[in-house]
């Protein structure tokens, strides 16, 4: 229960009716919600609470600033150039010819591989690995993920499979978020590219080639194949999967266990296996359910009958 020295805030109508209970010092609200706020509480009232909320909480708990300095144990290629202020923590390896931009921090346990480049600002989380990849400034990548290893590529042969040579980059852009243990390969001749300012929640799969444009979102254990273009501000919720070589229109968002396979327009809303638009699906659903009731209720009078 929060407190008077407590902050809080309401962003979802889901829980207003809690609003009146709340014992916080103060609480950002929308408008519609601010004659609802208790006596005893002074009310932050603006049309973004969570972004507000947000701000306020990075006040009191700020980014992890680099301590500079290269631990003992880490194994540093000569060719590397660090910068003074990088925090380089234990066990890290760092390949041949690597760069690392100001003030960054690399986790432990974490592989840099040859000639990755780092800007200036990124948090690297323990036991990440990157090989092939270039990487913009303030960058997060959360523990346990791989960039920049081999995509799935391979030709038949007339004795079975054949490894096809990825000979691509991992491309990340400026402020972009990746989370645990996600996966994104290096391209196949093209580079993969992480647009910026997007957002990639944990166990994502992005594939060879793929392309993100700005502020996209990815969230957990949805798969991008490769080849496949999102434009700006596309959002792919959990678990969808989208074929090789589509392309998904600007502002477009993909339902959660959504199956795509075929462009999909700019603004569009789809979800369903094959995807369709939202309110066909819904339609579609309301269907099966009437035809289940329907054939329910013809089974029970046959069995009635006998």
């Amino acid at each position: 229960m929060a407190g008077a020295r407590d902050v809080s805030f309401l962003d979802n109508r889901r829980y207003a009716h809690l609003l009146e209970h709340t014992g916080a010092g103060l609480v950002i609200v929308a408008p519609a919600f601010a004659d609802k706020v208790p006596a005893q509480s002074a009310a932050l009232v603006t049309a973004t609470p969570y972004l507000a909320w947000s701000r306020i909480a990075r006040l009191f708990h700020p980014r992890s600033v680099s301590k500079g300095g290269i631990h003992p144990s880490a194994v540093v290629d000569p060719s590397a150039v660090i910068h003074p202020t990088v925090e380089v923590g234990p066990f890290v390896v760092i390949g041949a010819a690597v760069e690392v931009g100001a003030g960054s921090i690399i986790g432990s346990h974490s592989v840099l591989g040859d000639g990755v480049q780092i800007g200036a600002d990124c948090r690297i989380g323990a036991t990440v690995t990157l090989s092939h990849t270039l990487v913009g400034d303030r960058v997060t990548i959360l523990p346990g993920a791989r960039i920049g290893q081999d995509g799935f590529g391979f030709a038949v042969g007339p004795d079975g499979f054949e490894t096809v040579p990825q000979l691509g980059r991992v491309i990340i852009e400026h402020d972009v978020e990746i989370g645990a243990n996600s996966t994104i390969d290096r391209g196949s001749v093209n580079d993969t590219v992480i647009g910026a300012g997007s957002r990639l929640d944990n166990l994502v799969q992005i594939g060879h080639n793929a392309r993100l444009g700005r502020c996209c979102i990815v969230v957990s254990q949805a798969g991008i194949s490769g080849s496949t273009v999102l434009e700006d501000y596309v959002t792919v919720a959990a678990q969808a999967g989208l074929i090789g070589h589509i392309r998904i229109g600007a502002k477009a968002r993909i339902g959660a266990q959504c199956g795509v396979m075929s462009d999909v327009e700019s603004g569009a809303d789809v979800i369903g296996s094959p995807a369709m638009p939202f309110r066909e699906f819904f339609r579609n659903v309301a269907v099966l359910r009437k035809l289940a009731k329907k054939a329910s209720g013809s089974a029970k009078g046959d069995s009635d009958k006998v």
